[in-house]
């Protein structure tokens, strides 16, 4: 809980607060985040090695989608801070997805996965995309299963990944092993290494971008480990966005009062993963910190604040797991291996 007094001197004016003051009311605000964990355990998917090498296999698997050539990469694109940097991503025939692909690290941390939330866990998010028409177009669980058990390799991967079930290839195992290995994709940065004490490790001009952020009041919806990703919010909350089509989360819950609701996104990696929002229609991350200052706080931020706060938002892009996310050599497809 934090003192009802310091979240009410942010909406105030933290401008009018001397430097020092301001300073010490910025570091009162750290305990709102956390550094990342080695990895997101899960109470139901026990991460074993067998299942996430397993995991990491499916990830890059496009024999399991119409027409062979689409796999989870190709949207969320690992190389690339898991995402394709596109508005909305092409399918397997090349039709357009209805809202931009989010990115996959750091994605378990997240209160649910999608924009609207409408899945639980990384594991039930992974089952998704498959058998959507538009993007990977699997016909049914059952021909992605029946590929998987085509080929020995993946038969004896999943036996050793869920030892001890009479058929453990099905569909359920599928998600559980796509989500064992996205529960290590994690992306620590300097940011970490500062919120675990090192005040050394950000500059200056990263300590004054924060320092804005905080007193802007993006604090309010960006916090916690994945600095976002924790909770739903109307876009244009103070003001309305401008040509707002997507009903957000209500088209899910069927409650008009989440109407242009969405899952706050991650700020970790943010300077990687544009264009921003759920449609990709804001190009710069300059002008999405503009924006949310407008429609979400109503402030208007001057260009020197908003490259400040940029500046603080390029310390939260962290590494790449290189090893961990190198492509595997897939199995070999058999002469049974079928084709939709």
């Amino acid at each position: 809980m934090y003192p009802t007094a310091r979240i009410l001197a942010l909406f105030v004016g933290l401008s009018t607060v001397s430097a020092f003051a301001q300073a010490d009311l910025t570091e009162a605000f750290l305990p709102m985040f956390a550094p990342l964990p080695s990895e997101v355990a899960s109470p139901t998917n026990e991460l074993t090695e067998a299942k996430i090498n397993l995991g990491r296999l499916l990830y890059f698997e496009n024999r399991i989608s119409k027409g062979g050539k689409m796999s989870c990469n190709s949207c969320h694109m690992l190389a690339k801070y898991g995402t394709d940097n596109l508005p909305f991503s092409p399918g397997h025939e090349g039709k357009l997805g209805g809202r931009s692909s989010p990115s996959v690290y750091n994605a378990a941390l997240h209160v649910a996965q999608f924009w609207d939330g409408r899945a639980p866990s990384v594991e039930e998010q992974a089952k998704g995309p498959v058998l959507n028409p538009v993007e990977m177009g699997a016909p049914s669980e059952e021909f992605v299963i029946k590929v998987l058990k085509s080929m020995p390799d993946y038969v004896e991967s999943f036996r050793a990944a869920f030892p001890g079930e009479t058929d453990p290839v099905n569909y359920n195992n599928f998600g559980k092993a796509v989500g064992a290995f996205e529960r290590k994709l994690l992306t620590p940065s300097k940011w970490d290494v500062y919120l675990k004490g090192d005040k050394a490790a950000l500059s200056a001009e990263e300590k004054k971008g924060f320092s804005i952020f905080v007193k802007t009041g993006c604090v309010t919806c960006h916090n916690g480990v994945g600095v976002g990703g924790m909770m739903y919010q109307k876009l244009g909350l103070l003001k309305a966005w401008p040509e707002l089509t997507d009903n957000g989360r209500s088209d899910f819950t069927k409650s008009d009062s989440e109407k242009f609701f969405f899952k706050v996104p991650s700020l970790r990696n943010i300077t990687e993963t544009g264009p921003y929002l759920h449609d990709g229609s804001v190009k710069t991350l300059e002008d999405m910190v503009k924006r949310m200052a407008e429609y979400q706080l109503g402030k208007t931020l001057s260009d020197e604040e908003v490259a400040s706060i940029v500046i603080f938002l390029n310390s939260l892009k962290g590494d790449l797991p290189t090893d961990y996310i190198k492509a595997p050599k897939l199995p070999e497809s058999t002469a049974d291996t079928p084709k939709a």
